[in-house]
């Protein structure tokens, strides 16, 4: 009979990787200490926060910021060092601004060091651990059943929805849901998603997703994409004169896509897109905003908590103003 054949034994590089990513995650944790490491394990933290004067924050889902406790300068000017090294790079006073990923979850990290801040600064915004449904909106009260037809309809139709809100308002978790439904919706869509910071999910079976870093972009990345035959296109968060090549992307036979854009109100968020464009262009741009940009979603952090504060279908511009129409109950 023939003999059995030995079980190939994982080779000196795996292996020396493996052992070396378990060295580098039981650093991050020693240096992030139980109290941090327990607040990346609760679902309900949503950001962890370390100021200047070394007091800890945290916020929490339906809460406001709340201090929780102190870090040393040291430690973690030390976690920063380690996370910086993971990516075969430093944070250094020459070099003081690191923004990532967590290597530990993939939470986003953006840390400083001085002369920019007085003393080591970071915030980790968690990744979402469940994907909050519109559906899930809805039965929440955060947003309304029109709300949620409105842009149920969009997805379906393949009109481009751009979500604003101000920092921290839940902009990414809501074009989550909206992902969510287009993956349901239309799962024969290839989707192309491009980002800096890994935040957007989609369950979709046919998705590629492009990650924007100090050498390559966000226009570049736009421009590439335009050959990888994407359906629809998601950007997660517009930022620069992007916004012109997004515009032209979805206006040339690719509708259907997301964004999100700071903003705060539905109205602002079609100026905060002329503002984008002209880091591009100082052409005006109104006529190519209006046709591309088909519904706009605002949602805001209230008292109560997070609430879509309006839902506008965007009509057309008369060489003044933007002709929009809200979506809302009739009297």
């Amino acid at each position: 009979m023939a003999e059995t054949a030995p079980d190939p034994k994982p080779s000196g590089i795996a292996s020396n990787r493996a052992e070396y990513d378990k060295r580098i995650t039981e650093k991050l944790r020693r240096e992030l200490g139980v109290q941090l490491c327990g607040f990346l394990e609760d679902p309900t933290v949503q950001e962890i926060m370390l100021n200047p004067d070394g007091t800890v924050w945290v916020e929490r889902l339906g809460s406001s910021m709340e201090k929780v406790g102190t870090l040393d300068a040291s430690r973690a000017e030390s976690l920063m060092g380690t996370v910086a090294s993971t990516l075969r790079t430093q944070i250094t006073a020459q070099n003081p601004i690191l923004e990532c990923e967590l290597p530990l979850d993939g939470s986003r990290f953006e840390a400083l060091l001085p002369p920019v801040v007085s003393a080591p600064t970071f915030t980790i915004r968690k990744k979402a651990s469940k994907i909050f449904t519109l559906d899930d909106y809805v039965e929440s009260g955060i947003m309304t059943q029109l709300q949620c037809e409105a842009i149920e309809s969009a997805v379906r139709n393949r009109r481009n929805v751009l979500v604003v809100g101000g920092t921290g308002t839940g902009k990414t978790t809501l074009t989550n849901g909206i992902i969510d439904y287009m993956a349901k919706a239309c799962p024969e869509d290839r989707i192309v998603i491009i980002e800096d910071t890994g935040e957007l999910q989609c369950t979709a079976k046919n998705v590629v997703i492009l990650r924007a870093v100090d050498h390559v972009d966000m226009t570049r990345l736009l421009k590439a994409t335009m050959r990888l035959r994407p359906d629809r296109i998601l950007v997660g968060e517009v930022r620069d004169g992007a916004a012109l090549a997004l515009l032209k992307a979805w206006n040339t036979g690719h509708p259907g896509g997301a964004a999100t854009v700071h903003a705060n109100s539905a109205p602002a968020g079609l100026i905060r897109m002329e503002q984008l464009v002209a880091e591009a262009t100082q052409a005006p741009m109104y006529a190519l905003i209006a046709e591309a940009v088909d519904l706009i979603v605002s949602i805001e952090k209230t008292a109560g908590g997070r609430q879509v504060k309006e839902v506008i279908t965007v009509e057309g511009h008369d060489g003044i103003h933007y002709i929009t129409k809200p979506i809302k109950e009739e009297n």
